[in-house]
C-alpha cells in the first residue's frame, strides 16, 4: 500500500516541477515589465482594442463587455481611492492632510498602479478568450446595458470627485514639482542701465 502512494507522489513531482519552472519564468518576465509603465499600458490598450474589434465583428458578447466594464470601473475606483479613507477611519497610520497646516503625507493608493494594470490586462485577456465560447453569448439589448453603464460611471465618478474635493487630494502626480525660484541676476535686459 505504501508503494502505491509513493509512486503517485513521484509521478506528480516532474509535472509539479515543470509548473513551478513555468511560473518562475512568467514571474521573471512580469517583474521585468515593472519599470516600463508606458509600454505596459500601450500593450493593454492594444489588447483592449483587439477585444473591442472582436466584439464588433462578432456582433455579440455584450454581457461580457458589460461585466468587463463594471470590473474596470471597480478597479478604477480602487486606483483613485486613498489607502486609508479619511471618511471611514481615524487611524495612526498614513492619512491625507485635511488642513493647510497639516504636514505633507504622500498619496498612497488602495490599488497600486502595477496591480491596476495587471488586473485590467488579465480581465481583457479573459474576456477575449470568453468570446470564443458561444454559451457566453447571451442575447441582450445592448443599448440598455450601455446606458446603464454610462449612468453608473457618471454617478460613481461624481461621488469620487466630490470625495477628492472634500478631502483635498489629487491621486495623480506628473513627476516632481518644479518651482520657478529666483531669476539669475543680469538675465533680464530691462535691469541694465544704459
Amino acid at each position: 500500500m505504501e508503494g502505491v502512494g509513493g509512486d503517485t507522489a513521484t509521478m506528480a513531482s516532474p509535472v509539479q516541477q515543470r509548473a513551478n519552472e513555468a511560473w518562475r519564468l512568467y514571474q521573471y518576465y512580469l517583474d521585468k515589465t515593472t519599470p516600463h509603465a508606458v509600454n505596459r499600458w500601450i500593450g493593454t490598450l492594444v489588447m483592449a482594442g483587439i477585444y473591442c474589434l472582436r466584439v464588433y465583428y462578432v456582433q455579440g458578447f455584450y454581457i461580457i463587455s458589460y461585466a468587463l466594464g463594471i470590473y474596470v470601473l471597480n478597479l478604477l475606483i480602487g486606483f483613485l481611492s486613498p489607502l486609508v479613507d479619511p471618511e471611514l477611519e481615524t487611524s495612526d497610520g498614513p492619512m491625507l492632510p485635511t488642513k493647510g497646516s497639516d504636514e505633507f503625507k504622500p498619496f498612497i493608493r488602495r490599488l497600486p498602479e502595477f496591480k491596476f494594470w495587471y488586473s485590467m490586462t488579465k480581465a481583457f485577456f479573459i474576456a477575449f478568450v470568453m468570446t470564443f465560447f458561444s454559451f457566453f453569448d447571451i442575447p441582450v439589448f445592448w443599448p440598455i446595458l450601455l446606458c446603464y453603464w454610462i449612468v453608473l460611471f457618471v454617478l460613481t465618478m461624481r461621488r469620487q470627485i466630490a470625495h477628492m474635493i472634500k478631502y483635498k487630494y489629487i491621486p495623480f502626480s506628473l513627476g516632481k514639482q518644479k518651482y520657478g525660484g529666483k531669476k539669475a541676476y543680469g538675465s533680464s535686459s530691462s535691469s541694465r542701465a544704459d
